[in-house]
């Protein structure tokens, strides 16, 4: 097969910091590389300064530092990106850790099937599920 598997995801942060704080602390991804860019300087009008690889079992999300990003909040139902999903093993024990935290829980948990699903937010707005449980819509 040609395509073999979803490398990484890019998000642009409002503030770097906060979110590998927040992605690492919080939840527990790892730095897998940090590099200031020196090559790719200019790109569509805007300035590129750092790429950050954070790794989360086998998966990667790439946040990039522009300067001076745009503020741009998602319409949650419009086309594009909708969240990020993770797989946890005790909804109950993950919602109590994450507002231990101080990370607020936006939506949920609602059962869903077998299935227990619930939302929150990153410092940047973007949303993040997390799920014990493969949960399939019937209707």
């Amino acid at each position: 097969m040609r395509f073999k598997r979803i490398d990484h995801v890019e998000i642009i942060p409002l503030d770097i910091e906060n979110t590998i704080s927040f992605y690492t602390e919080i939840l527990g991804f790892t730095i897998r590389e940090r590099v200031k860019v020196e090559v790719l300087q200019a790109m569509q009008g805007h300035t590129i300064e750092e790429v950050v690889y954070m790794t989360l079992g086998d998966t990667t999300i790439e946040l990039i530092k522009v300067l001076d990003p745009t503020n741009t909040r998602p319409d949650p139902w419009g086309i594009g990106y909708r969240m990020i999903a993770l797989e946890v093993d005790d909804m109950g024990e993950s919602v109590e850790y994450l507002q231990d935290k101080g990370v607020a829980i936006t939506f949920g948990p609602v059962t869903l099937g077998t299935a227990k699903r619930a939302e929150i937010t990153d410092p940047n707005g973007l949303v993040l599920n997390f799920a014990n449980g493969r949960y399939v819509a019937r209707g």
